[in-house]
């Protein structure tokens, strides 16, 4: 045995203690491993870096980006709602059905796929229903996995298998001849997760979204500072005296103590074109044009004042609070610091307006609400101002630490206003991708790909920014810094040297002795490089020792497919359990103690299941 081999096996042999130990980061300790195999010669660093530029990673990052747009347009909690009817109040039959819907989908796509579009719906059923996600995410993942063994195209060992026995002159895989071994994974996974999921999965926290999620958002906020009572809307008929004037030669706080919120107002319109409404903050500058609609906050008095001097109308119906919350225009509420130099100070003596581009609405102060003139209110410490303007300006504001603190969180919100009203938009989106991959019209990485691309050109993320912080870069560093190690286990002799003792050590024991040995170091190496480099190294190994021992070889294939589908022990194992682990709040142990007892009862029906529908 050579030195490097001995190397390999000796690092790989570290990474997963450090690993299981959870002492260190499951990315670092991956990049950590990658440059020990560089470091020790085994791999160039050309070879070690090949991980950050594999379709797969390029993949699960284009999936997270698909998976915020499905749960920021509410397309998963409709989603969410209609699986909680269908389970009405029992837990045990909502956790069958998600899994049962999960298996259908996964077998027309890949597991990472359905991970991705499963994984915000599932998440949102675990808030509606008080529930810790970490009963239901590691299930969602194992089941996709099995539901890879569905149908051909359902998994990319499947699809190396097949071409393994067509570059050996035996005919390709039916698209469904894997199906029959493929429900009995399906139906005993479901089973055992069914039985283990409240005795070895983690309690996790529960999270309840009606309390915690909605408590400080917008909506909330606009119902306790009580806007909704003082919030008007004004016409600006062509003929008024105000337009062409700017806000701050009106001084309508001044003169009327009234606060101009808002400004909808519509483009000029074009030959066959419709008119395009579209909104502003008010602000000193703005410049009143006809046909405006403003949102005032002030007494209904003091407004009919003013539509009475400048010749305004004003609509019967009172305005709603929450329409200051929009797509581009938000609210949200301000702490002041104990050290803020904003003590003692009024609102309009500091130039809030002006330095944060932002209205202040009203002030709570010990739970009583300042709403008549807060601009003329000496601030004071534990002082609470709610403020309004663009969503930039806002998150802008929760930056300055040295002042003032915004409560909650702003950027969530302002993803869920933008993409309101597009959750149509996403399914069709959802529905474009998986056409595209069923059919194979382009390969799997850029059906998803167009899908994120579209997420964001169609306004369901707002911008590239959105995107790029929806993507959780720990999965993606992960997966990508141990793609490699296969290439370092082929380079040294190890995977060959290991199917040697395979033949030898199991061919004592027949053909169904090395068809173990087979399955076992697939599932086994299965567990810390992907099943598609697993089906790639074993597919060949298993075909030559199906042939030296005379053997069915569609038995032995079919082995390395489902074996290299059974990454369950690690969260490494597949890139569906490391798009989990954080979603979860899972510790690499969990997929220990849930996923080894999997692996052993799957291979215990395996060994017949498979023989049965593949004879040997």
């Amino acid at each position: 045995m050579n030195l490097d081999l001995i190397l390999t096996f000796v690092i790989l042999g570290i990474t997963i203690i450090l690993f299981m130990s959870n002492l260190i980061r499951a990315d670092l300790v991956a990049v950590m491993g990658l440059l020990a195999f560089v470091l020790a010669g085994i791999l160039s660093p050309a070879e070690a870096l090949v991980g950050f530029s594999n379709s797969v990673v390029i993949m699960v990052a284009g999936l997270f980006i698909v998976g915020a747009g499905i749960l920021h347009t509410g397309l998963a909690q409709m989603a969410s709602k209609f699986v909680l009817r269908s389970a009405g109040k029992s837990e045990n039959k909502l956790f069958v059905i998600l899994l049962v819907i999960v298996a259908l989908i996964g077998t027309f796509m890949s597991n990472t796929g359905t991970v991705a579009i499963m994984l915000p719906i599932v998440v949102s059923i675990a808030i509606s229903i008080h529930s810790s996600p970490s009963k239901f995410l590691i299930p969602l993942s194992y089941v996709a996995s099995f539901s890879g063994l569905l149908t051909l195209i359902a998994s990319p060992a499947n699809l190396i298998v097949s071409e393994t026995l067509v570059e050996n002159g035996y005919k390709k895989l039916g698209f469904f001849d894997i199906t029959p071994v493929g429900l009995v994974g399906v139906v005993i996974g479901i089973l055992y997760l069914y039985f283990v999921r409240n005795k070895l999965l983690p309690k996790g926290k529960k999270r309840g979204g009606s309390e915690d999620e909605h408590q400080l958002s917008p909506k909330q906020l606009s119902v306790d500072y009580q806007l909704g009572g003082r919030l008007y809307k004004v016409q600006v008929p062509e003929e008024s005296v105000m337009i062409g004037k700017r806000l701050s030669q009106l001084k309508i706080p001044a003169t009327y103590q009234l606060y101009i919120l808002k400004i909808v107002r519509k483009s000029q319109e074009g030959l066959n074109l419709l008119p395009i409404r579209y909104q502003e903050m008010a602000g000193p500058t703005s410049v009143i044009q006809p046909k405006d609609v403003l949102y005032v906050q002030g007494s209904l008095e003091n407004i009919e004042k003013m539509v009475k001097d400048f010749g305004l109308t004003i609509d019967e119906e009172q305005s709603e609070a929450d329409e200051l919350v929009s797509k581009q225009l938000g609210i949200a509420e301000v702490l002041l610091t104990p050290h803020s130099k904003f003590i003692n100070q009024t609102i309009r003596g500091i130039g809030f307006r002006e330095k944060y581009n932002l209205n202040i609405l009203g002030i709570n102060r010990q739970g009583q609400f300042v709403l008549k003139e807060p601009s003329k209110q000496r601030l004071r410490f534990g002082d609470a101002l709610l403020v309004q303007g663009s969503w930039d300006s806002i998150e802008l504001l929760a930056q300055e630490t040295n002042d003032v603190v915004v409560v909650g969180q702003p950027q969530v919100h302002a993803r869920k206003a933008a993409a309101s009203g597009k959750a149509p938009v996403a399914a069709g989106i959802i529905l474009l991708m998986v056409f595209l991959m069923v059919f194979e019209v382009f390969p799997t990485v850029i059906s998803v790909l167009i899908g994120s691309v579209l997420m964001i050109l169609t306004g369901c993320l707002r911008n590239m920014d959105d995107a790029y912080s929806q993507v959780n870069w720990e999965t993606i560093v992960l997966v990508a810094a141990m793609l490699p190690i296969a290439t370092a286990l082929e380079k040294t002799g190890g995977m060959l040297i290991l199917s040697e003792i395979i033949i030898k050590t199991m061919g004592g024991f027949g053909s169904l002795g090395v068809f173990a040995g087979i399955y076992l170091l697939s599932m086994i190496f299965g567990q810390f490089i992907s099943n598609t480099a697993t089906a790639i190294l074993f597919a060949p190994i298993a075909m030559n020792a199906a042939l030296s021992i005379d053997a069915n070889p569609y038995t032995f294939l079919i082995a390395v497919a489902v074996a290299s589908n059974m990454a369950f022990a690690t969260p490494v194992a597949s890139p569906t359990n490391a798009m989990v682990m954080t979603a979860g709040g899972y510790k690499v142990f969990d997929f220990v103690k849930v996923g080894i007892p999997l692996m052993a009862v799957v291979f215990v029906v395996m060994m017949f299941a498979i023989p049965f529908f593949f004879p040997l």
